[in-house]
């Protein structure tokens, strides 16, 4: 297995584009593929996942779904809902959507997701916030039992990009009881 430095990758691209077992998307509890991140897999990947969602219904803010992939290159999208649609994304949801994501890679067998900066669009989470939430809960993760072999977090820009990279740097200096144990920003 590779060093834990080299299992979490961070860039700037197009998460549609992702050839990963698993993209994430920015979703709300509804499961409806608005817009932002929802919107452009809607798009890129067709109906299909739109109806999939449809016949999953409703989740709980927090948790997280799993769907097909349709016409994208990804297998897999979870669909982690940090909010209500309209509504906003708080530290408590972000976190656990994000955990909920990983649990459900791990228990499909899957060996490599792609996460956005999940809620920092129409939902308003900080930007920073949010990577300090989502890359902790990717560490925790990885440092466990998992099939998972590599995180992804595809940002949009090169400001968010900038942002995810230092929270990572700072992350990855931490000794290793305090990057495992802390929760928060």
């Amino acid at each position: 297995m590779k060093p834990l430095a080299e299992r979490i990758v961070i860039r700037q691209g197009d998460l549609t584009e992702m050839d990963t077992d698993a993209i994430v998307n920015a979703a709300n509890n509804d499961l409806v593929l608005g817009a932002g991140v929802a919107g452009a897999i809607r798009r890129k990947g067709g109906e299909q996942i739109q109806r999939e969602c449809d016949a999953i219904g409703s989740i709980p803010v927090g948790y997280a779904a799993i769907t097909t992939g349709g016409k994208l290159k990804a297998r897999f999208v979870i669909h982690a809902a940090s909010m209500q649609l309209g509504g906003k994304t708080s530290a408590s949801s972000l976190r656990n959507s994000t955990a909920h994501s990983l649990r459900i890679a791990n228990d499909r067998g899957l060996k490599s997701i792609a996460f956005p900066a999940v809620g920092t669009g129409i939902a308003g989470f900080p930007l920073k916030e949010c990577a300090e939430i989502m890359v902790r809960e990717a560490v925790q993760h990885l440092r466990g039992e998992t099939s998972i072999e590599t995180v992804y977090f595809v940002l949009f820009d090169e400001a968010a990009e900038g942002i995810f990279k230092r929270v990572w740097n700072k992350i990855l200096a931490e000794p290793v009881s305090d990057a495992a144990g802390a929760k928060g920003a």
